[in-house]
């Protein structure tokens, strides 16, 4: 029943909560309403107003390690034009944390705590997730596999072919990602072509990769997370790209986030990440939509 897993979601973000702010991490508010997002190819926000409602909380959480915070956390409603599913909403809740003088190798042993918290705390009588019919273990030695092995060892092609040939979304759906499904635990997939990961640093002496990587449970995209770029004239320049290809797929092209961009130097060497609150709920659970773990569907409103 949806009570049943309201109450579930409640314990899970209570749970995330007290994970964060043991490990001396801030939980901070930022707004939701800004008048410039992160440029992305493919993620369009909402505009009620001359301004936009945030995709993601990174551009201010970003701001925030720039002033000299160390450890940020936040669980922030979010939101993304056209994105309706049985894993998406366009209003949906999202963690994100932060961490100054790190990379995206404390992201990683950050989600496996946390993970086992959640599962440790939220489902004490058999802690593991599920995903329609797989079960997956988060005390279990996780699997790391680079983009690169996962699309030859999986879609038997290179990864750089599938970019080339418009080919790598059908290629990630069709064959890597019902190949991790079939993991009883949880999967990073890491260093991705630096072509899909407009905010994250490539990595050292092979700029053709960036240190990017997601978080799969069952098959399930859970995170995505990355070692931050903090170069400002990079930044703008990966921003204007993303323009010109919205451009060039019939989208307008966004306003970039200056302040941003003018604060981006004063940013440490930092790792970022976002989590699916409602997507972790829906693995806890046991749920095979996001409809069953939120409290009203658009559609209900």
């Amino acid at each position: 029943m949806k009570s049943d897993a309201l109450w579930l979601r409640a314990h899970i973000i209570r749970a995330i909560r007290d994970f964060f702010w043991k490990r001396g991490f801030l939980e901070v508010e930022t707004p939701l309403l800004i008048p410039a997002n992160a440029p992305e190819e493919h993620i369009n926000p909402v505009t009620p107003l001359p301004w936009q409602l945030q995709t993601s909380p990174e551009i201010c959480m970003k701001r925030l390690l720039c002033k000299g915070h160390q450890r940020l956390f936040q669980i922030s409603h979010c939101w993304r034009a056209q994105e309706r599913g049985s894993r998406h909403l366009s209003e949906f809740t999202m963690l994100e944390w932060y961490r100054a003088d790190s990379d995206y190798r404390s992201l990683m042993s950050d989600c496996e705590g946390l993970l086992q918290h959640v599962a440790a705390v939220c489902i004490p009588d058999n802690p593991v997730y599920r995903n329609k019919t797989e079960i997956v273990d988060p005390f279990k030695s996780w699997m790391s596999i680079s983009v690169q092995e996962a699309f030859l060892r999986f879609g038997q092609r290179e990864v750089s072919d599938c970019l080339r040939e418009g080919l790598y979304e059908e290629i990630l759906t069709a064959n890597v990602e019902p190949a991790l499904a079939a993991f009883d635990s949880p999967v990073i997939l890491m260093d991705y072509p630096a072509e899909l990961a407009s905010l994250a640093r490539t990595k050292p002496g092979n700029p053709e990769l960036a240190e990017r990587f997601e978080l799969y449970l069952g098959g399930l995209e859970l995170a995505n997370g990355f070692s931050e770029l903090n170069d400002p004239l990079e930044q703008r320049r990966r921003f204007e790209e993303a323009n010109r290809l919205r451009l060039e797929n019939g989208n307008a092209p966004l306003t970039l986030p200056e302040p941003f961009l003018r604060d981006l130097s004063d940013m440490p060497p930092s790792a970022g990440i976002a989590l699916g609150v409602d997507r972790l709920v829906m693995l806890a659970a046991g749920a095979d939509s996001i409809d069953e773990v939120v409290a009203f569907t658009p559609e209900e409103l």
